[in-house]
């Protein structure tokens, strides 16, 4: 039986090193090339190393910071991530303490369709999200988090949820005797005991948002407000050639932040997502 278990295991381990390499190697593959004159990068030498002959050093990444407008479509990028984030939490977590503490038909009705709304493809709703978000001039980065909040409580409230019904009501109770009031029990008592949760949607959260590209094409004004996603397809030089070795660079210092935050902090998002979908 325990020969049977060490196979097993190795076999495990064997396939998902391979799958981590199949996801790491397009990563590997801009980072090279990232490092080399454009006309050294093509289909041919795309997996060679940078020579003497193609290494670029980094004029790639100093023209994708100075060429492109990189400087601020990374401001729009980092306030769209921060305020769709900070609503999206703030928001759902208290959605979700209500649906747990007030069971009646209401709260399950809400639940369902916050549930139901993570099933719901974005093409059905994109047209006609685009013509709302112009009549309601929710079309700057400022405030396209109202829009995020939608499509992404969903899976908030679906962690949080599963994760408050572990929590003792006794320890809220004690809390009102103490002379708490809701606000001030959410606050002290809940967001502190939220904690796994809480980092694990943070993260998921920011992870999404920062690589979007469809919603702010769809909503933004793009001659006033570009976001890092949309400034890499329109990444071209004079004459409408693609400047591939400084969108390489600028590929790579958009993937690096989200890339060190994950794995600094990806023991939260495992604690997290197993808190809210086990207990309880």
């Amino acid at each position: 039986m325990k020969e049977k278990k060490s196979i097993s295991k190795t076999l495990l381990t064997i396939l998902f090193t391979a799958l981590a390499l199949f996801w790491v190697y397009p990563v590997v593959m801009i980072l090279i090339n990232s490092f080399k004159l454009d006309k050294f990068i093509s289909t041919n030498t795309v997996f060679k190393l940078p020579g003497a002959e193609s290494f670029a050093g980094f004029s790639n990444y100093v023209e994708a910071l100075t060429s492109q407008g990189f400087a601020r479509a990374f401001g729009y990028s980092l306030v769209i991530t921060v305020t769709s984030v900070v609503l999206i939490l703030i928001c759902t977590s208290m959605c979700a303490w209500y649906i747990t503490r007030v069971n009646n038909l209401l709260s399950k009705v809400c639940y369902g369709l916050f549930v139901f709304s993570m099933v719901v493809p974005f093409q059905m709703l994109m047209f006609t999200l685009s013509s709302t978000a112009d009549r309601l001039n929710l079309d700057t980065p400022f405030n396209i988090c109202v829009i995020y909040l939608g499509f992404g409580a969903g899976l908030a409230v679906f962690m949080f949820t599963g994760f408050m019904k572990s929590i003792p009501l006794e320890i809220e109770e004690a809390a009102m005797i103490d002379g708490c009031n809701p606000i001030q029990t959410f606050v002290l008592v809940i967001l502190p005991i939220l904690k796994p949760t809480f980092i694990s949607v943070c993260i998921l959260e920011t992870m999404w948002l920062w690589n979007d590209y469809l919603l702010p094409y769809l909503v933004l004004d793009r001659k006033k407000y570009t976001t890092i996603p949309i400034l890499i397809q329109y990444f071209k030089g004079s004459y409408g050639h693609v400047a591939m070795g400084p969108m390489m660079a600028c590929i790579m210092m958009t993937v690096l932040p989200i890339i060190i935050i994950y794995i600094c902090l990806q023991k939260y998002i495992i604690d997290g997502v197993l808190a809210g979908a086990v207990k309880g």
